[in-house]
């Protein structure tokens, strides 16, 4: 039996194709959520089809780039009611000051673009679907309370949104609105590995001594998995538990920081 009862709740998770989001998506179902997925890639489909399949439930799955406002609207537009938002959606790359790669500033735009402009543009567009009571969950980082060289975008943008959920969590406080951050330490993700191997191409170190170095910053040793971290998402987005709770970070990084 799931630890959280979500049902008749309306849950939108982005960003919820793979990785992090997929447990969480997956997650909610288990717990009984009428479950929307937003995510760039044309797996979307698929991925909904999967988390429902698992759950025993219908799961509605939609192809959106959430830099596009368009997009994002038309989007928000299939959901008529809104409980819950987990602002899941990501982009994670290395961007080194003294990169050589003509890339690099592009990809820095991308990061700010997704992980900043991107959680904007859906969490304006979902609020007005949400009521009194309204669960809204961003995934930073453990990164948006540390940083580390070489991701000066990735650092950047995971800052940007603590401080956005902070602010927002103040504006949206009078309408009875919850509005928390999870902050995940290393997990064992597609976009965590490549950024692992990135990181150890520019330091001229091989991946596992790069793994060796990362993990000797936590009091626990060893990668998460996703699945680890979706307790917190479920007790944040509570109707109960997190009544009493919001502007908070969330911390679950096995503790490679502490406050």
């Amino acid at each position: 039996m799931p630890s959280h009862d979500f049902s008749g709740q309306r849950v939108l998770v982005t960003g919820a194709s793979r990785g992090i989001g997929y447990a969480i998506a997956a997650a909610f179902a288990r717990a009984g959520a009428e479950l929307t997925i937003f995510a760039e890639d044309e797996d979307v489909t698929g991925a909904a089809e999967r988390i429902g399949a698992t759950a025993g439930r219908r799961v509605t799955g939609v192809r959106c780039d959430i830099t596009d406002r368009g997009q994002v609207d038309k989007a928000i537009d299939t959901i008529d009611r809104l409980d819950v938002l987990i602002n899941n959606a990501g982009f994670e790359r290395i961007t080194p000051l003294f990169s050589e790669d003509p890339e690099t500033e592009t990809t820095f735009r991308r990061v700010i673009e997704v992980n900043v402009i991107g959680t904007y543009l859906v969490t304006r567009a979902a609020v007005r679907r949400m009521g009194e009571g309204g669960r809204i969950v961003f995934t930073a980082s453990v990164w948006g309370k540390t940083a580390e060289g070489g991701f000066s975008a990735y650092c950047a943008s995971k800052h940007a949104n603590v401080g956005f959920m902070r602010s927002v969590a103040r504006e949206l406080g009078p309408r009875g609105i919850a509005v928390n951050a999870v902050c995940p330490g290393w997990t064992k993700t597609e976009t965590s590995l490549r950024s692992l191997r990135d990181e150890a191409k520019t330091l001229g170190i091989t991946e596992e001594a790069q793994a060796r170095k990362m993990l000797a910053k936590q009091a626990f040793d060893g990668l998460m998995e996703p699945d680890d971290l979706t307790d917190a998402y479920l007790f944040l987005s509570s109707p109960k538990v997190a009544r009493n709770i919001t502007g908070q970070t969330l911390h679950v990084d096995r503790g490679e920081f502490m406050d």
